[in-house]
């Protein structure tokens, strides 16, 4: 059965692409802040305020650039009818 996207909700779409930025950048920032501080001489090293502060700007960058992305498609769809897949009952 053939169905398309008719609407993708910008607000939705950017808290979900947003959050998900930010416990990637999490994820990515936190085991190279432990490298750094291993090779760092004592006393020096990334500053902590990092590890708050990216996944914050993260977040805020996701959810503007989804938010944006997911308008322009609202845009589109209506002109040309949006993205059509296929699915099928299981």
């Amino acid at each position: 059965m053939k169905q398309r996207i008719q609407r993708l909700s910008p607000h939705q779409n950017g808290k979900v692409a947003g959050v998900m930025m930010a416990l990637v950048s999490l994820v990515i920032l936190v085991p190279f802040m432990l490298i750094f501080w291993g090779f760092m001489p004592h006393g020096e090293g990334p500053p902590l305020l990092m590890v708050v502060f990216l996944p914050l700007l993260y977040l805020v960058f996701g959810y503007i650039g989804t938010a944006i992305g997911c308008w322009i498609y609202n845009l589109v769809a209506g002109w040309v009818g949006g993205i059509e897949y296929e699915s099928q009952d299981a």
